[in-house]
């Protein structure tokens, strides 16, 4: 079948089917989390922080595999980089939705709360930077900033033609990606390091990054395999397209690796109490457990899974590969956060599963909303046809 058979639009039947259970999945979420609010404030907030950073570092790794197309001007991925440009656009919801963890502030935060701060002078000393007032409007920038550059290169894809369009784009993504990997870092330091605001790393902003491009691409893998499990975009993204996302998992999978064990590593050959202490909660009771199953499921499994080109071009085996990436991806962001909140060990609740519920689908809707309004891949860049042509070396 050649290539140009592919349908560009989405079946309306299918539309509304995805938009319907996508809209009872988000509704049936935040009425638990109102249920959950009112139940118990600190662990609603507490898990809400968990989905949200786990949806929103998401659609900033969407952001970053957009314009590190653009840079570098890839044909390969053209056919499938709609799907990455619709998950990028949702990222004005995320500003919405940190609304409960900017009302929540008091019960996430320490550094948040006037009695703790006069108490300790290490909080005192940070006050400038870690106070509510600050924090809501660094945030607030960030946002401003990657809704910018995300509706750029958006409304470059969707209504540009030709070279002048690819040009503006590449134009945009040059300071953009600097402008992510900054802000992205900052986001990572506020939302999640100060959760314990006595502990530092250096590369904690580099461990956020790598963690959410991983999700990205995770995620775009299990899209693009639905789609063509509904007879979407069978032809146009191919068996060597999904060939390079599982290099794209498996590099990214090392990279993450990599910096995760830099930092341990750094933290424990100092031997610094007030550095060390973040890794010893996570290495009692129950969370060491957690910790074990990062090492192996979060790098081991995918690496040994993905290493060879075989498994990469199993469509089924790649998928798989993904789903448990993405899980891991969400237990490492657990194992960060939820420590601070219960120190003894790992607490599961069904107000994890409401957030996640809550805000991932709000997203999906978010990204779901845009397939019936452009076509499902960037027809008119002038790269589309060479990509179609895709053949791995």
């Amino acid at each position: 079948m050649s290539p140009l058979l592919d349908s560009y639009t989405i079946d309306g039947r299918l539309w509304r089917r995805g938009r319907n259970a996508l809209a009872l999945i988000a509704a049936g979420g935040w009425v638990a989390c109102a249920i959950a609010l009112r139940l118990d404030p600190a662990r609603f907030h507490a898990s809400y922080l968990v989905a949200y950073a786990f949806f929103v570092t998401l659609t900033l790794g969407a952001l970053f595999f957009v314009m590190l197309q653009h840079l570098t001007g890839a044909a390969w991925s053209v056919t499938m980089r709609r799907m990455a440009e619709n998950v990028m656009a949702a990222i004005p919801l995320g500003a919405v939705l940190f609304l409960p963890i900017a009302f929540g502030l008091p019960s996430l935060y320490e550094w948040a709360r006037p009695e703790a701060v006069a108490a300790d002078p290490v909080l005192q000393g940070k006050a400038a930077f870690l106070n509510p007032q600050f924090f809501l409007l660094r945030t607030a920038l960030y946002f401003a900033l990657w809704t910018l550059w995300a509706w750029k290169l958006y409304r470059n894809s969707v209504r540009g033609r030709g070279l002048q369009a690819c040009q503006s784009s590449q134009r945009w993504s040059a300071p953009g990606m600097i402008m992510l990997t900054v802000t992205v870092a900052l986001a990572g330091f506020d939302w999640l390091m100060s959760l314990d605001p006595h502990w530092y790393s250096t590369m904690f902003g580099v461990y956020v990054y790598s963690g959410a491009a991983l999700a990205f691409i995770a995620a775009l893998i299990l899209i693009l395999l639905a789609f063509r499990q509904a007879g979407v975009l069978r032809t146009s993204v191919n068996r060597e397209h999904y060939h390079d996302l599982g290099k794209w998992l498996f590099a990214l999978t090392v990279f993450w690796a990599y910096i995760a064990f830099s930092q341990y590593m750094l933290i424990w050959y100092a031997n610094l109490p007030e550095e060390t202490a973040w890794f010893r909660d996570r290495l009692v009771g129950s969370w060491r457990g957690v910790s074990l199953l990062l090492v192996v499921g979060h790098f081991l499994v995918p690496f040994f899974v993905l290493i060879s080109r075989a498994a990469k071009r199993r469509l089924g085996l790649l998928g798989a590969a993904a789903a448990w990436v993405l899980f891991m991806q969400y237990t490492d962001l657990y194992w960060i956060a939820m420590p601070i909140f219960s120190k003894r060990g790992v607490t599961p609740h069904w107000i994890d599963l409401a957030a996640l519920a809550a805000v991932g689908g709000s997203f999906a809707l978010a990204f779901w909303s845009r397939l019936g309004a452009h076509p499902l891949a960037p027809v008119n860049d002038i790269r589309f046809e060479k990509a179609l042509e895709f053949t791995n070396v």
